[in-house]
């Protein structure tokens, strides 16, 4: 879906109900003067991503699909990179992080800037605007800091805020550039307000401590009183960190997660959060949601909500191209389309994704399946052959000493496959 086809969902009465039904408020300020700003003339609202990695990935993308969703409504976004705190970090809840250069940082803002901006219109009468907090710390002295932002915090306020107590607690401690982290990002709220009247920030709910640093900094320095609204932390059902495997974040840039790895991640979404996950990351109706969630209930065996959950968010991030090509992949790797149609690329991004190795031309494939792990011995390997149950680029392998160089596609890859869903990429050396 693209910019100009997104929208909201016009059988709620107001945005706010719209969140509220997706899950997208875990915590917020006076929800009820929320709902009426958000039923009032246009508001100027931001969200900041620090560039602590040379990608965004999918906690981020929750932000910024809020962020699209404020703007259908007629606000005005304001998406700020932080060229000043991504040099410091928010504290983590066990260590500190580790610092990275300057040059580094500053690479890295522009690409997150670019990454957000695919999300929001820069058209219209409420166009969105990038922001870089650089642009208003590094003028600033640290003596001028001190007095003219620091004097308003209080040290026993900023020992309570969670992420802090967490590491006091903890054999890391916390250092004094860490501690000021809050500081940093509330000054941001108050320069944002200052400067373009915005009076909303959202952020995921683990860093409540940090908005609410800005909304308690302009009430303190501007005696006004403004807004914060905390996304819950998506977790699968099973209590596990969501877009997590191993450790290794989801991204949103091609090259650290290929669209067919992207593509993969939403289609293996278990049953029980398939639902959750098409309200927060797709623009499907509640309509279209409730029909999707009756399906789950009726065939849960046609997994059709999570084809349609991947379709749509690897469409919005990575385009439809890129997204039929994966698609397009994942059927040739099973057997429901043609390998040699696939561009090279394509059919090597999918099969680096699975287990694979490199090897000579003239390998016999028994040992491709024991190299792959696909087999256990070279014993087992030929008594899957001798039963029917081994094929290489979808085509079933029949004798023992079958060799590799036999079954290779003109780009010098193989898909060898064990059963019927058991797969392994070969590149020829």
């Amino acid at each position: 879906m693209s910019l100009e086809t997104q929208a909201n969902d016009s059988s709620f009465d107001t945005l706010w109900d719209e969140l509220v039904w997706r899950g997208l408020i875990h915590v917020s300020t006076d929800a009820d003067e929320l709902k009426k700003l958000f039923q009032g003339p246009p508001i100027t609202y931001y969200c900041g991503f620090d560039p602590t990695a040379p990608s965004l990935h999918l906690g981020n993308l929750v932000q910024l699909l809020l962020l699209r969703r404020i703007q259908l409504a007629g606000h005005n976004p304001l998406g700020l990179v932080g060229g000043s705190t991504g040099l410091v970090g928010d504290p983590r809840p066990t260590a500190e992080r580790t610092l990275n250069t300057k040059e580094t940082v500053n690479e890295w803002v522009g690409y997150l800037s670019s990454q957000i901006s695919k999300f929001l219109s820069f058209d219209g009468a409420n166009a969105a605007r990038m922001v870089n907090n650089l642009d208003w710390t590094a003028p600033m002295s640290a003596i001028d800091f001190l007095r003219d932002v620091g004097k308003y915090y209080r040290v026993g306020t900023m020992l309570k805020k969670d992420a802090v107590s967490a590491r006091l607690n903890s054999e890391a401690g916390i250092s004094y550039t860490e501690f000021s982290y809050q500081i940093l990002q509330g000054m941001d709220f108050l320069e944002l307000y200052r400067n373009y009247d915005c009076v909303l920030q959202t952020g995921g709910s683990d860093q409540w401590g940090n908005l609410t640093s800005g909304t308690d900094l302009i009430h303190r320095a501007e005696g006004k009183s403004v807004h914060a609204i905390g996304t819950p932390l998506i977790t699968n059902s099973d209590g596990t960190k969501f877009g997590k495997s191993e450790g290794n974040a989801v991204w949103l840039d091609a090259s650290m997660t290929s669209p067919y790895a992207f593509y993969q991640f939403w289609l293996n979404t278990d049953d029980a959060d398939v639902i959750d996950r098409i309200k927060v990351f797709t623009f499907l109706t509640r309509a279209e949601i409730d029909e999707l969630a009756q399906q789950v209930a009726d065939e849960p065996f046609k997994r059709a909500a999570q084809r349609r959950l991947a379709l749509e968010v690897t469409s919005l991030v990575h385009g439809e191209e890129a997204t039929q090509a994966a698609i397009a992949a994942a059927a040739a790797l099973f057997g429901q389309g043609e390998l040699s149609e696939l561009d090279a690329a394509t059919l090597e991004t999918a099969l680096r994704e699975l287990p694979h190795t490199t090897t000579p031309a003239n390998t016999p494939v028994a040992q491709l399946l024991v190299d792959t792990e696909l087999s256990q011995s070279l014993g087992a390997a030929r008594r899957s052959i001798a039963e029917g149950g081994v094929y290489l680029n979808n085509e079933k392998i029949t004798a023992e000493d079958e060799l590799l160089e036999n079954h290779v596609l003109p780009s010098g890859m193989a898909v060898l496959r064990r059963g019927k869903k058991t797969l392994a990429g070969i590149f020829v050396e």
